[in-house]
């Protein structure tokens, strides 16, 4: 069986991507995958914190290559949809030149490009989400998402700068959080627009009480680095994004 070696770019303080991703690749049948990691110093959700940390990408893809990773995943929603629409593809495109310039060609994908191509896979054009992050930097995500031509029907702010306490989240605030929203007419709910916040407990009861798909960072991430790889998508209790039924209708 294949191993394929996933490289994932992390802000210092984040606990939760390398925990998340890894526990749902592990439930493929068909492949085993490594986890290898390089961080960016960042502590607080801020604007210019986002920008300091995003200034370190070039060293965190020096230290992948020497890896020699199979795929990238730059582990940060909110670093690049802060930094203005379309971000997500520049960044992809940087790192895919860099990668190149040292002779390798790995799958390089972003968790804010993962978020927006699995809604897409899953049809979902109407959405709600759930962010963990102070509301102005909120706002920048759904206008990101709507730049992408998704209709933010309602979503919330945590209102959680600190990056550390965003790992430490309750599932149960994220639930009201998610109880709170506007659900009606949404194709799908995000419940966790941000790796950071704890997650993948949650999509299986929200899609059994909301009655939509319901995905987080966590899983799009997951999904697009299997679809990236040209592997199955089928995850075993990770919503329907990554469920049997809908690996097979694409």
């Amino acid at each position: 069986m294949t191993t394929h070696r996933i490289g994932l770019v992390v802000p210092s303080s984040n606990v939760t991507v390398e925990t998340e991703v890894p526990a749902l690749l592990g439930r493929h049948p068909g492949a085993r995958f490594s986890f290898h990691s390089s961080r960016m110093r960042m502590h607080k959700v801020s604007p210019e914190e986002l920008r300091a940390m995003n200034a370190q990408r070039e060293r965190c893809i020096d230290e992948l290559s020497d890896a020699g990773v199979d795929a990238v995943l730059y582990a940060c929603l909110v670093a690049l949809m802060a930094q203005g629409h379309g971000e997500h593809r520049r960044t992809e495109a940087a790192v895919t030149e860099q990668f190149a310039n040292a002779g390798q060609r790995p799958v390089v994908l972003s968790s804010a490009g993962a978020l927006v191509e699995g809604l897409a896979a899953l049809g979902a054009r109407r959405i709600a989400l759930v962010t963990p992050y102070l509301r102005p930097l909120a706002e920048q995500v759904v206008s990101y998402l709507e730049s992408e031509g998704l209709e933010v029907l309602d979503w919330a702010a945590l209102e959680v700068g600190d990056n550390a306490e965003v790992g430490c989240i309750p599932g149960e605030r994220v639930m009201a959080a998610a109880r709170g929203l506007d659900l009606s007419g949404a194709d799908a709910l995000v419940i966790s627009a941000c790796v950071q916040m704890p997650s993948l407990d949650l999509i299986g009861p929200a899609e059994a009480e909301f009655g939509i798909p319901v995905l987080s960072a966590a899983t799009a991430g997951a999904f697009t680095l299997l679809r990236h790889l040209g592997l199955p998508t089928a995850l075993p209790g990770a919503g329907r994004l990554l469920a049997a039924e809908q690996a097979a209708a694409r």
